[in-house]
């Protein structure tokens, strides 16, 4: 075995405070995440413990308000918290920032009477959220969604279906997209819906290639009568607080991507370091050698964009481009260092004895999920050369 000890990512933090919850999150990792990821993973075993845990670490609500139970934490601090967690699990990381988008429209437009009721539980309280926009016939057109809420009164009733919603039958919240309105993107509003909600059903969880830990399912809404109290922000616009809530959600994934690359790069370089051919290690030869450079050098880019694109955000200035940048870019090197990975072990990194087999699984997701890297491509295109003609 090589005597050559793995070190931490070295991270440049903004104050001590950010310091020394890095260091927090990454005691939690090792004691509780990381030895039993693996198993969990295979056994499809989803970590609602860990979860309640983080809630009770504080980190669940790291970038929204102290006042209601958030953290103050800017998005530079929030995403290496995320990388950290998507390292040693990619359900936990994953989970982490699927529920800081579910509370992204209630934080950011909700009135104050609705952050003071519901935040503080949703932030700090234990509970775990869920967002609902993709439909069965509408993912990357979500503004063609047919989910509907129909006014009654002072209530809204919502039927419908929900589809590829992480945490689906599991969240104790949902962020509800629904049509209130005319065809497209002004005709849809936002609601806050309990997860336990009369009508509220989900099927059974979709069987897939990864990330077997996080149930992800179709989500049936059938008469869910909930008061206007639950609508977040304006009818008609709720459109618009998703494409804002999707914007600093592509940097969350960009960051688990970047996690999910650099635990690949670290179990490749442990292995090339102890593996014997030809009389001497298999890092010793210049063709893998290079490997390892170009996997550590996608790693360090694409964690500099997410990273300058969190800077943007927390500057409170506009970021979407960048964004878009950095989720397109992260999840595609999380891919090609994943599969370099497979590649360094041989024949081991095949099998279920090594890890590199299931974070390949996962990095795939990560192209798809809150924007495919298709969909990516045509945001940055959009800010570079102005809408498409038709």
């Amino acid at each position: 075995m090589s005597d050559r000890a793995q070190q931490p990512v070295e991270r440049r933090l903004p104050t001590e405070e950010s310091r020394q919850l890095i260091e927090l999150v990454r005691d939690i990792v090792s004691k509780e995440i990381a030895p039993r990821a693996a198993e969990e993973e295979e056994a499809g075993f989803f970590p609602r413990p860990v979860f309640t845990l983080l809630s009770e670490a504080g980190l669940l609500g790291l970038p929204y308000d102290s006042a209601h139970g958030g953290g103050d934490q800017p998005y530079e601090v929030y995403l290496q918290v995320l990388e950290e967690l998507a390292a040693a699990r990619l359900t936990v990381g994953l989970g982490v920032s699927v529920h800081s988008l579910s509370c992204h429209a209630l934080a950011g437009y909700g009135t104050e009477a609705q952050q003071a009721a519901h935040l503080p539980e949703m932030l700090a309280g234990g509970l775990l959220g869920a967002y609902c926009l993709s439909e069965p016939a509408s993912g990357s057109d979500a503004a063609s969604l047919r989910t509907k809420a129909v006014r009654d009164g002072e209530d809204w009733v919502l039927t419908g279906t929900k589809a590829w919603i992480t945490h689906g039958g599991v969240a104790d919240f949902c962020t509800v997209l629904a049509r209130t309105g005319e065809d497209g993107p002004r005709g849809i509003t936002a609601f806050l819906v309990p997860g336990d909600a009369e009508g509220l059903n989900a099927a059974l969880p979709e069987k897939k290639m990864g990330m077997k830990g996080s149930p992800t399912a179709q989500l049936h809404f059938d008469g869910v009568r909930i008061s206007d109290d639950r609508r977040i922000g304006d009818e008609g616009q709720g459109f618009a607080i998703a494409l804002s809530a999707l914007d600093s959600g592509r940097l969350g994934i960009a960051a688990c991507a970047i996690g999910v690359a650099q635990a690949a790069l670290e179990e490749a370089v442990r292995y090339a370091t102890d593996r014997r051919q030809f009389g001497r290690p298999i890092a010793d030869f210049q063709g893998l050698r290079f490997m390892l450079a170009d996997m550590a050098t996608r790693i360090e880019a694409g964690r500099a964009l997410y990273l300058e694109a969190a800077r943007l955000r927390d500057a409170g200035l506009p970021f979407s481009r960048q964004a878009a940048m950095a989720k397109l870019f992260c999840t595609d090197a999380a891919m090609r260092v994943t599969t370099d990975a497979v590649q360094v072990l041989g024949g081991y990194g095949y099998t279920l004895d090594f890890p590199v087999e299931r974070l390949m699984r996962e990095a795939k997701v990560l192209q798809i999920v809150e924007g495919t890297n298709q969909i990516q491509r045509m945001v940055i295109a959009r800010h570079l050369a102005g809408p498409e003609t038709h």
